[in-house]
């Protein structure tokens, strides 16, 4: 029996996702400033900044431990998700995510890869 492959979070892929997620709050909250005829624009940028900042420094302590494995049959990630090898049915790549997709539809999220491609490569080659 082979051994189980891991797939963990990659900090440097955390960091710059929250990057770009925060890029575009900024964006968002500074655009929704001008609609509305704020005429403090620019205060957008700094809150869309810190909602983001905030959220991935506290979310950092979950994310970045949540280790997904595959052994010969199945692929367990946290929470208590499992998904046989033989009921996937695509493997996508999203951005730093690697999502899974099952016979009956469930969707799975492997988070924050520092090579997606390879995740993805990986799982499809294990699948019967």
């Amino acid at each position: 029996m082979a051994d189980p492959v891991i797939f963990a979070p990659d900090k440097g892929a955390y960091i710059r996702t929250n990057a770009w997620l925060a890029a575009a709050a900024m964006a968002g909250a500074m655009i929704v400033l001008w609609l509305i005829g704020n005429p403090y624009v620019w205060t957008g940028a700094p809150a869309g900044l810190a909602a983001i900042g905030i959220r991935a420094w506290y979310l950092a302590s979950e994310e970045l431990v949540a280790n997904w494995e595959m052994s010969g049959t199945t692929l367990t990630g946290p929470g208590g998700r499992s998904v046989p090898l033989n009921q996937i049915t695509a493997v996508n790549i999203m951005g730093s995510f690697v999502q899974v997709v099952t016979k009956s539809g469930d969707k799975h999220l492997i988070k924050y890869q520092s090579d997606p491609a390879a995740t993805k490569a990986a799982i499809e080659r294990a699948i019967p």
